[in-house]
Order: structure tokens, then C-alpha cells, then sequence
């Protein structure tokens, strides 16, 4: 059960940006991220919401399932905000370093204005 989870909040991203609004172009960005990390894709749902009424636009939450756990993405265009949630274990190896670089690979596609990370290890 060792691991590190990591967590990120995003504030002031480009609320136009297809990254805030097209499931398909977030889930090309997330495939991406998580092969040039070193990690395992094993499945995938990316999902976006109805707008609201009162709102514009409508976020999505994404997840990719990994071999060694997960990825969770949530958007909120109407706030410029996304969260993000990375998850490894480290049962055959230590799969930290490839956390932390798909983390900064999705924090820096979305070029906030402010970051805000945690870090936890588990088990």
C-alpha cells in the first residue's frame, strides 16, 4: 500500500482553452502526460457536464486508470480553475518520480496564474 499521492489546484487557466472544454482534447492531453511520464494507461472516461443554468459553459472530470493507480481531473471553465489528483503505488518499484513529472506536465498545459500542490504518502 506504499505510495504518494498528489494533489493540485489550479487557479486562472484560460477558460476558453479546449483543455477546459473538450473531453477529447483533455483525454489527448492526459494519454500524453501519462506516456511521457513512464506510467501505465489501463482505461480511460472523460466526461463532460450539462451546462448549468446561470452558466456558459460546462467542466469536465476525467479519470485514467493506471497501472500503478490513477489520474483525476476535474475543470471548471466559469471559475479558471482545475483540480487534479495523481495517485501511485510503489508495490514493484518506486513510481514517485513518474508522479511528480506527470503532475508537472499537466500543471504547466494549463499555464495557471496560481498553483497550489499537497503531497501525501500513503500506506
Amino acid at each position: 500500500m506504499q505510495g504518494l499521492h498528489l494533489t493540485a489546484d489550479l487557479r486562472g487557466c484560460d477558460p476558453q482553452s479546449p483543455l477546459m472544454l473538450d473531453p477529447e482534447a483533455l483525454g489527448r492531453l492526459c494519454r500524453d502526460a501519462v506516456q511521457a511520464a513512464g506510467l501505465g494507461a489501463v482505461a480511460e472516461l472523460f466526461h463532460r457536464f450539462e451546462v448549468a443554468p446561470g452558466c456558459e459553459q460546462s467542466g469536465i472530470t476525467g479519470v485514467v486508470l493506471l497501472a500503478e493507480s490513477h489520474l483525476a481531473i476535474h475543470t471548471w471553465p466559469e471559475l479558471g480553475g482545475v483540480t487534479l489528483d495523481v495517485y501511485v503505488c510503489n508495490l514493484m518499484g518506486d513510481n514517485s518520480a513518474s508522479a511528480e513529472r506527470l503532475m508537472k506536465l499537466l500543471c504547466d498545459a494549463f499555464a495557471p496564474r496560481e498553483r497550489r500542490e499537497q503531497r501525501l504518502l500513503r500506506g
